[in-house]
C-alpha cells in the first residue's frame, strides 16, 4: 500500500452554514454573515497547496481515478463524485465539473481535493460502520446524529415509498438492512449507506447513515461528517422536504 500524507481539516461541519464574526457581536453590532468562499477559502487554498506537493500519477493510482498527461508541464485527473465527473487541472489545481465546464461549489471542491490528498489505495472494506466508530467520531457523534440520522427519521419514518424514491433519485443501490436501505457510491473508493427503520407501535422511527469501514483512508472524519450531512439533506429534499 502506498502511503500519503494525512490532512488536518479546519472547516466546519455543515458546508452551507455561515460563520459569525465574534468581534462584531461582542460589541453589540449586527451579525455579519460570511459567504461560503469567505468561510472556506483558507481550507481550499491549503488543499490546493497540499495537492500541488504530490505526484498526480501517484494520486490517481491511490484514489482509483484517471490520470492524463497533457504536456511536459501539465496534466489532469478525472474523478467521479456522486454521479458526476470532475476534472482537476495540474499544476494550478482548479476543479471543473466536466459536463458544464464550471467550478462546482467550494464545499464540493474541498471534498474532491481532500479525497485525492488523503487516498492511500486501501480497498473498499465492504462492511459498514457508524459515524461513532470512525476515528474521532465520538467528538462529533451527537451533532451528526441530530443533523443526519434524526432528520432522516423525521422525514421518512412513516414514508417508506418516499424514502425509496428519494434514494433511487440520488443513485442509491439497494441493501438488505432495516425496512429499507441503500448505499451511495460517493467516490471510486468511498461509499455511504442509509438504513431506515419505520415507526411501529413500540418503537419510534430511526435512520442511520453508515460508512464503508475504509472511509477513513480517503477522507478525514470532519469531511465524512460533512458528506453524511449532505447526503441526508439531499435525500430529504428529493423526498419533498426542506
Amino acid at each position: 500500500m502506498i502511503k500519503s500524507p494525512r490532512v488536518q481539516v479546519d472547516w466546519t461541519i455543515g458546508s452551507g452554514s455561515c460563520r459569525i464574526d465574534s468581534s462584531l457581536t461582542s460589541q453589540g453590532v449586527a451579525m455579519k454573515h460570511r459567504t461560503p468562499e469567505e468561510t472556506y477559502g483558507p481550507a481550499l487554498d491549503k488543499a490546493i497547496r497540499d495537492l500541488q506537493s504530490l505526484d498526480p500519477w501517484l494520486v490517481a493510482l491511490r484514489s482509483d481515478t484517471k490520470y492524463t498527461r497533457l504536456t511536459d508541464t501539465s496534466s489532469q485527473i478525472e474523478v467521479r463524485f456522486w454521479g458526476k465527473d470532475y476534472i482537476i487541472h495540474y499544476p494550478e489545481i482548479c476543479v471543473e465539473e466536466l459536463e458544464i465546464r464550471q467550478e462546482p461549489p467550494i464545499a464540493i471542491q474541498i471534498l474532491i481535493l481532500h479525497y485525492l490528498i488523503n487516498a492511500d489505495g486501501t480497498p473498499l472494506a465492504d462492511c459498514w460502520v457508524s459515524f461513532r466508530e470512525l476515528s474521532g467520531g465520538r467528538v462529533y457523534d451527537a451533532a451528526f446524529r441530530r443533523r443526519a440520522n434524526l432528520s432522516l427519521a423525521q422525514a421518512f419514518g412513516s414514508d417508506l415509498d418516499g424514502f425509496v424514491a428519494a434514494a433511487k433519485a440520488l443513485g442509491g443501490e439497494r441493501l438488505t438492512h432495516g425496512d429499507a436501505s441503500f448505499f451511495f457510491p460517493m467516490f471510486p473508493r468511498l461509499r455511504l449507506a442509509v438504513v431506515l427503520y419505520l415507526a411501529d407501535e413500540e418503537l419510534p422511527a430511526s435512520a442511520n447513515v453508515l460508512f464503508d469501514a475504509a472511509a477513513g483512508h480517503y477522507l478525514p472524519t470532519e469531511d465524512l461528517a460533512v458528506l453524511g450531512g449532505m447526503l441526508a439533506g439531499r435525500l430529504i429534499k428529493a423526498g419533498g422536504g426542506q
